[in-house]
């Protein structure tokens, strides 16, 4: 008996955790939600650490100048005739924009870059968007540049991307009269070298900041997000996904572990949100778990920085155009996506309205390139 009664007390113990954890739940999910006002919740967000993109011109001049790479008129538009250009590849058909479409989001709409020679990225590697990274301070999924000009350098060398070198690059530039001219304008003598070239792209890079209507919620004009939008960046910030992406890029200002929560086990607890306030779901039971380091396909079997599956957090301004997902393209639904990063990064279950909520705000960072003035760099 004294061993049946040992045996079983762990059992009780545990029941009786479950029974408090289902009466809990039911206590807050019975709970009726109540949305912040809209003054309320931007000032919560401002709180979250959001920042908006400013709408004055010089504001804007103030936050993409840099004193290692100080911008002018001319630099910027060399910059934008190099990042156009295909002749900086190797076999003349490959340009920045051929992986950074701007007219898509700033990127190429591919589960995986294809270079020279239509080669793939050896590590199935999706193409981040070139739309606000001026914004970030990491570069590359593994963070390894730490400014767009020095982003630049890489995909211009790399065999599977546009496959050239240094030098042959500055040969085929310094051949252009065209391209004399505008370096002397730019930098103030006709000298043409890598770097000034990859500050040349960086200096145009920089300029291609896309506002939109959050930035004009988080500014003060209260009606720019709807109700469900509003509700979803509730959600964004109680669910936590503001640990990782806040700032004015809402994104590429950390390096962080993918996934946080791999979920190896068979058995494991499943947690929901109900307004601010987490809950126990239930006990859930999955014999299909396997030991993949990734929630979806490990193609390309990349593991980030250091291998040891940390990546730079993606910028999720016109996340709803730059499909499909992560770092290796593997998933194609946004969706999907978000409740993949709930659960995985947040270890929270959300449900379907709450996705639909979290993506109806994700639609408000849509925005359209600064039209810049170009006398304003002058």
């Amino acid at each position: 008996m004294k061993r049946v009664a040992i045996f079983l007390l762990p059992l009780l113990f545990l029941a009786i955790v479950y029974t408090i954890a289902k009466i809990s739940a039911f206590a807050i999910t019975a709970t009726p939600i109540s949305s912040l006002e809209a003054s309320e919740l931007r000032q919560k967000a401002l709180d979250a650490g959001f920042r908006p993109i400013p709408t004055d011109p010089k504001k804007l001049l103030h936050l993409i100048n840099t004193p290692n790479n100080p911008l002018n008129a001319a630099k910027v538009q060399l910059g934008k005739e190099l990042y156009f250009d295909p002749t900086l590849s190797k076999d003349g058909t490959i340009s920045c924009a051929s992986c950074h479409n701007l007219d898509a989001g700033g990127d190429d709409g591919l589960p995986t870059a294809i270079g020279y020679k239509h080669h793939r990225n050896p590590h199935h590697l999706n193409s981040p968007t070139v739309l606000n990274a001026a914004l970030q301070k990491f570069q590359f999924w593994d963070g390894r540049a730490k400014s767009v000009e020095e982003q630049a350098a890489g995909p211009i060398q790399a065999p599977f991307e546009m496959a050239s070198t240094p030098d042959e690059v500055v040969r085929k530039v310094a051949a252009s009269s065209h391209y004399t001219k505008l370096f002397k304008k730019a930098f103030g003598d006709n000298a043409i070298t890598f770097d000034r070239i990859t500050k040349a792209i960086g200096a145009y890079e920089r300029t291609l900041l896309t506002p939109a209507r959050f930035d004009k919620f988080l500014e003060g004009n209260l009606t720019a997000l709807n109700e469900k939008e509003r509700r979803g960046l509730e959600l964004f910030i109680n669910v936590g996904c503001k640990a990782c992406h806040f700032g004015r890029s809402i994104g590429g200002l950390l390096i962080q572990k993918f996934p946080m929560n791999p979920y190896n086990f068979s058995i494991y607890p499943k947690f929901g949100i109900h307004g601010s306030k987490y809950y126990f779901k239930e006990i859930a039971i999955d014999p299909n778990v396997t030991a993949n380091p990734y929630p979806f396909k490990d193609l390309g079997h990349y593991y980030g920085k250091n291998d040891a599956q940390r990546f730079k957090v993606p910028i999720l301004r016109n996340i709803t155009k730059t499909a499909p997902y992560f770092h290796n393209g593997s998933v194609k639904d946004l969706k999907e996506a978000i409740r993949i990063m709930a659960k995985y990064q947040r270890n929270i279950d959300l449900d379907k309205d709450q996705i639909e909520a979290i993506e109806a705000f994700l639609g408000s960072l849509e925005g359209e390139i600064v039209d810049f003035n170009l006398s304003e760099f002058s």
